[in-house]
């Protein structure tokens, strides 16, 4: 989900910027990635991409994902099993350790038994019940969102701002994507941020979306997949979603019980191959078994065709029509602008490796803005 960088302060795109450019703030700065949407020749990853095909792309939500179903069904599980079972044996193994009778640590054992199972139940159910109530309520806000749509055939972006009526229409060109780095001190030593979001000024109002990143080249990555993706350079989910390699080339780009089962088929050949243990293997299994096998992965697959199903719903019908596939001959182009500005990156970048591609976009602005007033 969306989620907004505090307290950094927002980008001020009612003046004229563009790829290279460096807005300052007291605590870190903010740098302009587009517009023009120029190559930043990083790898692209999209883990907040949802759907994908050869029309649109959607930014801003992701999919499901098996290990939320896992840490819902089988946490609760297997904290439960470990309070009533796991701490009798511990107190049947200290009674062993102190040289007690067989008797006096079979009666330890039942008596932990009979005092701690109750608690197990009631923890457990609670922790379940909190999980299915959190789940809830990001998957009802997941169904009821409707992500930022890129349309690469019309070369146009669509924006459904809160409480809008209407969606609005950006031309991808135009469209505003920036870096935040920022840092604060704290008790605990110097806490940074960073940060990737994309936007646009609407007469008084800034439209955005902006994700928090891990890390400054994380977050130009992803601004890589959707700029690649407009620009037909990416073209499927697995080239730019870390699935651990469980996608068979018939298999659909989400995760569900394909993946379970191809993970299975690569533990055993790993096995075979020596590059295995059988004990990973053993837990390998008792992990799936605590959390309730393929249960999971058929819950997340549920969950895809429910959020499907009812995002169709909530789109509006100019969104939808927008949204429809148009011949190739009514396809936008690119601009001779960025067409130029583009390949004089690819160039800078192999002359200077080692550079910055902050640094190398805003050297192309500089010479590109000499060559246009020499003409």
């Amino acid at each position: 989900m969306p989620k907004s960088l505090d307290p950094v302060p927002a980008p001020h795109l009612e003046q004229p910027r563009k790829a290279g450019d460096v807005e300052p703030f007291p605590s870190g700065k903010i740098t302009y990635l587009a517009p023009l949407p120029l190559p930043t020749l990083l790898p692209p990853r999209g883990p907040h991409i949802g759907e994908l095909n050869e029309v649109y792309m959607d930014f801003g939500l992701g999919s499901p994902q098996v290990f939320s179903w896992q840490v819902i069904l089988g946490g609760p599980f297997s904290g439960a099993v470990m309070i009533a079972f796991l701490f009798p044996l511990l107190g049947g193994f200290l009674g062993v350790v102190f040289g007690y009778g067989w008797e006096d640590i079979r009666d330890s054992i039942e008596g932990i038994f009979q005092a701690s199972y109750e608690m197990a139940l009631t923890t457990g159910f609670i922790s379940l019940f909190i999980g299915l109530c959190v789940w809830l309520h990001n998957h009802n806000k997941r169904a009821e969102t409707i992500p930022t749509r890129f349309n690469r055939q019309r070369r146009e972006v669509c924006f459904m701002p809160e409480d809008a009526t209407e969606p609005l229409f950006v031309p991808w060109e135009s469209l505003s994507a920036w870096v935040i780095e920022a840092q604060s001190a704290t008790q605990y030593g110097i806490r940074r941020q960073y940060g990737m979001g994309i936007g646009f000024q609407h007469g008084e109002v800034l439209t955005s979306v902006e994700f928090p990143c891990t890390g400054l080249p994380i977050a130009i990555s992803h601004w890589e997949a959707i700029r690649g993706y407009m620009e037909f350079e990416v073209n499927d989910l697995k080239s730019i979603q870390y699935q651990q390699d469980l996608q068979g080339p018939d298999d659909p780009p989400h995760e569900g019980l394909h993946t379970f089962h191809n993970a299975r088929a690569r533990m055993h050949q790993q096995i075979r191959d020596g590059e295995r243990g059988r004990v990973s293997g053993f837990f390998w299994y008792l992990y799936h078994v605590m959390t309730f096998w393929t249960l999971p992965n058929h819950l997340v697959e549920w969950e895809i065709r429910r959020i499907k199903a009812m995002g169709q719903h909530v789109l509006p019908e100019v969104m939808r029509q927008w949204s429809e596939p148009l011949p190739k001959d009514q396809w936008a182009k690119p601009s001779e602008e960025l067409l130029r500005m583009s390949a004089q990156v690819r160039t800078l970048q192999k002359r200077l490796p080692h550079r910055a591609i902050t640094a190398i976009f805003a050297e192309v602005q500089r010479m590109d803005s000499s060559t246009t007033h020499r003409a």
